[in-house]
């Protein structure tokens, strides 16, 4: 048993583990923000509305807020002390993706760069 079990349930993080009601209450406001979320997504992605290059960054911005709603209230992810290996597993993680990611990009942009030059004749 945690010490804060017995804490005020306002005194607790949205995605930590609730009882009955609250728990379903915490489940649903997750699923009507990464719902808001999504439909922003697509809203931005199509509206005329948005400075055109603004749009990229707008639906990364909505893209880090749909992981951290996923995070928070389904993963159950918090700041808590109990939670440190989880956060560290998923900057870990994240850094991994990260770093491939970017390894790719740079391998393909310089790929044409250092391709030997094509002799026309041997193109069809």
């Amino acid at each position: 048993m945690r010490q804060d079990d017995n804490a005020p349930s306002n005194d607790r993080a949205p995605g930590e583990h609730r009882d009955g009601r609250q728990s379903v209450r915490t489940y649903l406001l997750g699923f009507g923000l990464a719902v808001v979320l999504t439909l922003a997504s697509f809203w931005a992605a199509q509206t005329d509305l948005v400075y055109a290059p603004a749009v990229p960054i707008l639906l990364a911005a909505l893209a880090v807020g749909q992981m951290g709603v996923h995070l928070v209230f389904f993963l159950h992810i918090s700041s808590g002390p109990e939670d440190t290996n989880n956060i560290l597993a998923l900057a870990f993680g994240v850094f991994v993706v990260g770093l491939i990611v970017f390894g790719s990009m740079l391998i393909m942009a310089h790929l044409d760069a250092n391709m030997l030059p094509v002799d026309p004749s041997m193109s069809m």
